[in-house]
């Protein structure tokens, strides 16, 4: 038995997180202002910059919640090797149906192609790249009673092919103007790729304590809090065995994970740190750092 199975099983009796969120996630980008601007005119986001060059993104028009997305400009970045472990896509929760249609009539107008559009059963996703090659889906769930779940219990995803027809039928009688990704929209999960499912489950599930809720997916497992379908996606389709993040080219830079309380951050700090895992202090959060050199910043919720 490898020691991520070993470690997997020694902390699967440790609570799962309750009541957490996800963002921001920060990207590298080599062109800040490009970015920038394709988050505001494609997505809908609200730019807001930072004395430091950053671009911190929000929905709603809300400067006081916290950031979805912030971009950290490096125009010195090369490129992510393509087999690498790092982000396969950052995924933005819209609160209903309408807006993930009012968000598919802005990709459109704004001639940003789709990179694909699937019915996963528990949720309609749109999906589609940025400018310096990260991925995005854009997605709203549906209702938990109306989750299916197999015959051993485990909640039903699929990847089916999503009737966009259907989906531009909930713009009748929606405004004409586009008021930008609406509030409450949320970075609902985070879609990684990495070399290991094993090792990927032992620091994901076993030391941050999320629980797993799907491993129907060859090469994939879907982890989460709270029943959520999935707060965080894990993958090897293309990195199995492949090269760790590097923290010198585009791309992600890290994510955060935001806890109700700071008892609740340091309880799951303690842990990854007693796992063996490295973690160091950035002012008052703790930053992780799984088997893949992916960093993870555990933090707490602001209040509002």
């Amino acid at each position: 038995m490898g020691r991520g199975v070993q470690l997997f099983m020694q902390l699967m009796a440790a609570p799962s997180p309750s009541s957490l969120s996800l963002g921001p996630i920060r990207l590298v980008v080599a062109d800040v202002a490009g970015a920038s601007a394709f988050y505001e005119r494609v997505i809908g986001l609200r730019p807001l910059p930072g004395d430091d060059g950053s671009v911190r993104l929000h929905a709603g028009g809300d400067p006081a919640g916290p950031a979805l997305v912030e971009l950290v400009p490096d125009a010195s970045a090369l490129p992510r090797a393509r087999h690498s472990s790092g982000l396969f896509h950052l995924a933005l929760l819209v609160p209903d149906r309408r807006a993930l249609a009012q968000a598919l009539r802005r990709v459109v107008t704004a001639s940003w192609r789709l990179d694909g559009a699937s019915d996963h059963l528990v949720s309609e996703a749109l999906y589609l790249s940025d400018p310096e090659g990260n991925g995005i889906e854009l997605y709203r769930d549906r209702p938990r009673a109306e989750w299916r779940r197999g015959e051993h219990g485990e909640l039903a995803m699929a990847t089916l092919p999503l009737d966009l027809d259907d989906l531009v039928r909930e713009l009748v009688d929606a405004p004409e103007q586009d008021a930008g990704m609406p509030a409450g929209t949320t970075l609902g999960h985070v879609h990684l790729q990495v070399a290991d499912l094993d090792a990927a489950e032992a620091f994901y599930a076993g030391a941050l304590g999320f629980d797993v809720m799907v491993r129907g997916y060859p090469g994939a497992l879907f982890v989460a809090a709270d029943g959520y379908h999935h707060h965080l996606g894990l993958n090897t389709w293309s990195s199995a065995g492949g090269p760790a993040a590097d923290p010198a080219t585009r791309g992600l830079r890290d994510f955060a994970i935001r806890y109700p309380s700071a008892e609740a951050r340091d309880a799951i700090a303690a842990r990854v740190a007693g796992a063996g895992y490295a973690l160091h202090a950035d002012g008052e959060d703790h930053v992780a750092t799984d088997p893949f050199g992916i960093a993870v910043r555990l933090t707490v919720d602001p209040p509002r």
